[in-house]
């Protein structure tokens, strides 16, 4: 949902499409600066969710940041605007920060997982006594992005320190176009298997559902439509009646324009299955 004229709009416009969850910004997604929360914008972010009966909201980290990143400038900043969204996110009394892992931008996978895994240490050091999940995204794979093979956020959960402050988004599209098939009963189940065997389910906190414009395997990044796109029906119906994931929030990141009628149809149609 929108943040424009302020973060405590975004509950109600969730409402009006029938929302019982919400993922938005804490900030511009596209600048660095990170303006002071105040309190009473926090305070009235908390009414509002209370007063239009959403009953979960995450935030998703700005697309500057890149915690692979071999520059130590740009890690640098990085962190501390990764260290930022985390106390805005607890300040709003949001579940979690879902992230991009990042990119090694040629410094090689094993790299840019020893940095992401470092930075969520480090981040998680000075925000101690917080509440506020920090939730890997799987990757579509697009360049040199992390985190498109399941293994990678494996690799890095392993190595974060407090367990008890991580989890997985499972993004559905990014899942499609790294490879993994979803699109039959069998094929679901099989991606299902192979994600708890080498995450573990138990770490799943949040779902993003985005049906596909691009083809299984090609690793690029375009969300489409539920129902319009190339992951199909069969499996947001599965997804929909797997009581394994009956009480994970998911939420909606597919194309909308201003009056957000495309929200409202994708969540009719997500429940009708």
């Amino acid at each position: 949902m929108s943040r424009a004229g302020g973060v405590f709009l975004a509950p109600e416009r969730g409402k009006k499409v029938g929302c019982e969850i919400i993922q938005l910004f804490t900030k511009n997604s596209n600048q660095w600066n990170d303006p002071v929360l105040s309190k009473e914008t926090a305070e009235k972010f908390k009414e509002e969710m209370k007063a239009n009966g959403i009953k979960t909201a995450f935030a998703h980290d700005s697309y500057l940041i890149n915690l692979g990143s071999p520059n130590e400038t740009l890690y640098g900043r990085s962190l501390n605007a990764f260290i930022e969204e985390h106390k805005r996110a607890e300040a709003l009394g949001l579940m979690g920060v879902v992230f991009h892992p990042g990119a090694h931008v040629g410094s090689g996978e094993e790299a840019a997982i020893g940095k992401i895994a470092e930075a969520i240490n480090k981040t998680h050091e000075k925000t101690h006594g917080l509440k506020v999940l920090t939730l890997l995204e799987n990757a579509a794979g697009q360049g040199s992005t992390i985190g498109y093979r399941f293994e990678h956020l494996a690799s890095i959960m392993e190595k974060v320190k407090d367990q008890k402050r991580i989890g997985v988004c499972f993004d559905t599209q990014h899942a499609f176009a790294a490879g993994y098939d979803l699109r039959t009963e069998e094929s679901y189940a099989k991606v299902w298997e192979e994600f708890d065997r080498i995450v573990g389910i138990k770490w799943l906190r949040a779902f993003h559902l985005n049906d596909s414009k691009k083809e299984l395997g090609v690793r690029v990044d375009r969300h489409e439509n539920i129902g319009k796109g190339l992951l199909g029906l069969t499996f947001f119906k599965c997804l929909m009646n797997d009581s394994r994931f009956e009480n994970i929030p998911m939420s909606l990141e597919t194309p909308k324009s201003e009056d957000c009628h495309e929200d409202k149809e994708a969540l009719d149609l997500l429940r009708s299955l």
